[in-house]
């Protein structure tokens, strides 16, 4: 079991801007499926900003009923515009208000992190590198 400084359980809010599409949700939905699996002690929902559910303050709801007194929000965001800057603090504030037990800290937008840089930037550079068929 994951600990928090009070001995209780910490969890995991990965969380997605949402579309319309189902299908957008694949990459994110991987992303979960590989958080629980290298942690499964350590509760971990995926939450979306719109048009999915469930949202932020629903997604924090399930981590706080699993007993999670301490959550990571962590914004599977490329980088940190207007929904990391603006929206999500917002949300953060209503968790804190719904849940005041829950330590809710919010973490960089992962396209931050210089390993999801490195990343992108190996994909991009072995796409370039495949064959392609030039279509006119």
């Amino acid at each position: 079991m994951t600990e928090s400084p009070l001995g209780s359980q910490s969890g995991l809010l990965l969380f997605a801007h949402g579309a319309r599409d189902p299908q957008w949700a694949r990459p994110f939905e991987a992303v979960a499926a590989r958080c629980r699996a290298q942690r499964p002690q350590t509760p971990v929902v995926l939450g979306y900003l719109e048009f999915m559910a469930p949202g932020l303050i629903e997604a924090g709801a399930q981590l706080a009923a699993a007993g999670c007194a301490a959550v990571d929000v962590v914004p599977l965001f490329l980088g940190a515009g207007g929904h990391v800057r603006k929206d999500i603090p917002v949300l953060m504030a209503r968790l804190a208000e719904a849940h005041p037990d829950v330590t809710w800290t919010l973490r960089p937008a992962v396209g931050e992190a210089p390993a999801v840089i490195d990343a992108m930037a190996e994909v991009a550079l072995a796409a370039a590198n495949q064959a392609v068929v030039a279509v006119r």
